[in-house]
């Protein structure tokens, strides 16, 4: 119905915010990634949104970026995903993020979104991994800056070393995204011994 609202940003909150449209306060449910994204209040703002119609009334979810609301109406077609919870996952995990737990079948990571258990996370990779690849400019982009970060050219797998590290963290109760993440963050772990690896990914993940 609404394919975006734009205006001056009246009011705002971690989970909606009001845009002033030419003298109309519009109520948008927001993610708390995009709440910390706004400008102040009093600036222009302008967010891509999806219009939930129900019985009991009408809801716009916003986002800064097309790829979120692409992403947001994604999740929704999965059963048991509302907006809501749609809202939920993409507060808990950026788009990039979202999409290598798919690709990686990682529904642990998934599942630590509020209102998303196991099952529901389940459900989210096996209805939406076709629908996400690895020929996505902006997750290979996201794989090629873990892989710099580290010092792994784009494109290579981990050393032996850093596999054995994202294995122990795994181990230790992480995700496999966040592990493999926290890895590829270490600065030179190329060259570095796995319990290294570790110790250095476990300071960035506390």
């Amino acid at each position: 119905m609404f394919a975006f609202a734009e205006g001056l940003l009246d009011d705002l909150n971690m989970d909606s915010c009001v845009v002033d449209v030419g003298g109309f306060g519009v109520n948008v449910n927001i993610t708390s990634r995009t709440a910390l994204e706004l400008p102040g209040i009093g600036e222009h703002v302008k967010l891509y949104t999806y219009t939930s119609v129900r019985e009991d009334g009408i809801s716009l979810f916003g986002f800064l970026q097309r790829e979120d609301l692409w992403m947001f109406k994604k999740l929704i077609t999965v059963s048991g995903v509302g907006p809501k919870v749609a809202l939920g996952v993409l507060s808990a995990m950026d788009v990039d993020t979202l999409k290598l737990a798919i690709i990686s079948e990682d529904a642990k990571a998934i599942s630590k979104a509020p209102g998303v258990g196991a099952k529901t996370a389940q459900r989210i990779v096996i209805d939406l991994k076709d629908k996400v690849s690895l020929s996505d400019e902006a997750v290979i982009s996201s794989l090629k800056a873990g892989n710099k970060a580290s010092g792994v050219a784009g494109g290579e797998k981990l050393s032996g070393e850093m596999e054995d590290a994202v294995s122990a963290l795994a181990a230790l109760g992480y995700s496999i995204t966040e592990s493999r993440k926290a890895v590829c963050s270490v600065e030179g772990a190329s060259d570095m011994d796995s319990g290294s690896i570790l110790s250095a990914a476990l300071k960035l993940l506390y």
